[in-house]
């Protein structure tokens, strides 16, 4: 039996056995040198503070260390860029803030944090809600990447207004605007740079300026993607809907040729398997939107001949379970029937379908 033996080599013995490799493995040490000045929303960087260069220098080694992650960045920002640039030029606040959801979600809509902030910007409940974003067992528009961009704008800016500073603006989006405000008061200074704040925070403002340093120059980094590599721009059609019952996405999705998964996929801020009542608008792909309305329209009709919905009144002392025995169906079927979570708390009196 011939004996194999393999031989690990460490990068720099990799290079040193085949110098062409050092163009493609750029020096650690060289990605953290500034040969100029470092700007991020119109503001120089002091990076002759050794502290700030000692931040930004620590986030742009850990970003670069995960570098699979850095290609995802890259390929997302390729996607959704264009769209998020258009809303943060409208709304007159700084190109730089397009990488806040680069740090915030890795530009994933269903992006969850342990405070419960949801979709690209991460944005709390409460937060979304005043800034014009429905959501609700339903839709949750924190994971629509043109409402979640606008309302993130519309917060930022108004963090901007109160503490006159991009920086302190995006300390106070992590921590809040109270937590911030309470810092600045007892340490007597609204200098960012100069502030002692919690260590997420502080980590947080120098990751998104990593971000950008990175995302704009990645051939100096080592990353070398075509544009073939990218995911393409996000392109759609929108299909308009009012209707004062519930539609069934699946019926939607074939009246448009496309599979129930694509759908999904295009709205992440519809939750569950129907679009509720009222207005409402969903992404297609371009080209689906063709003859989309007769062929819904002959589509929901055969729908509605052959619906024929039954419903239950919630007695004292029933659940869910009990209910869909009752009935001798699944679970899952009654959930999905009523458009509802397993979470969903009954009362006595409330209505639900049943086949």
């Amino acid at each position: 039996m011939a004996m194999v033996m393999v031989v690990v080599l460490s990068p720099q013995a990799y290079c040193k056995q085949h110098p062409s490799a050092m163009e493609f493995i750029p020096s650690l040490v060289q990605s953290i040198r500034f040969p100029e000045d470092v700007i991020f929303c119109g503001t120089r960087i002091p990076l002759e503070d050794p502290q700030v260069k000692a931040m930004l220098e620590k986030e742009i080694l850990l970003a670069l260390w995960n570098r699979p992650q850095v290609i995802l960045w890259m390929k997302r920002a390729a996607r959704f860029f264009p769209h998020i640039q258009q809303i943060l030029a409208q709304e007159q606040v700084p190109d730089d803030l397009k990488y806040v959801p680069v740090i915030e979600s890795a530009l994933r809509p269903h992006a969850r944090s342990s405070a419960n902030a949801v979709g690209y910007w991460q944005i709390l409940k409460d937060t979304g809600q005043r800034y014009g974003l429905r959501i609700d067992t339903q839709v949750d528009e924190r994971r629509n990447i043109f409402k979640s961009t606008r309302a993130a704008c519309l917060y930022l800016k108004k963090l901007f207004d109160e503490f006159d500073s991009f920086f302190l603006a995006l300390a106070a989006y992590n921590m809040g605007e109270h937590g911030l405000a309470v810092e600045i008061d007892i340490q007597q200074t609204s200098n960012y740079f100069e502030l002692y704040l919690p260590l997420e925070t502080q980590q947080y403002v120098y990751k998104i300026i990593a971000a950008k340093l990175i995302l704009e120059n990645p051939a100096k980094y080592g990353f070398d993607l075509e544009p073939v590599d990218l995911y393409p721009v996000f392109t759609f059609s929108q299909l308009n809907f009012s209707s004062d019952k519930q539609l069934p996405l699946v019926l939607i999705a074939k009246a448009a040729g496309i599979s129930f998964k694509t759908l999904k996929i295009m709205n992440p801020e519809i939750r569950g398997y129907y679009l509720s009542p009222g207005r409402a608008s969903l992404l297609v792909p371009k080209g689906s939107e063709k003859d989309f309305k007769p062929r819904f329209a002959d589509m929901y009709e055969q729908w509605q001949s052959r619906t024929h919905k039954k419903f239950h009144i919630v007695k004292s002392g029933e659940s869910l379970i009990s209910i869909a025995k009752h009935y001798d169906m699944s679970l899952a079927a009654l959930l999905r029937l009523n458009n509802i979570s397993l979470k969903k708390v009954i009362h006595p009196g409330d209505r639900l379908v049943v086949k």
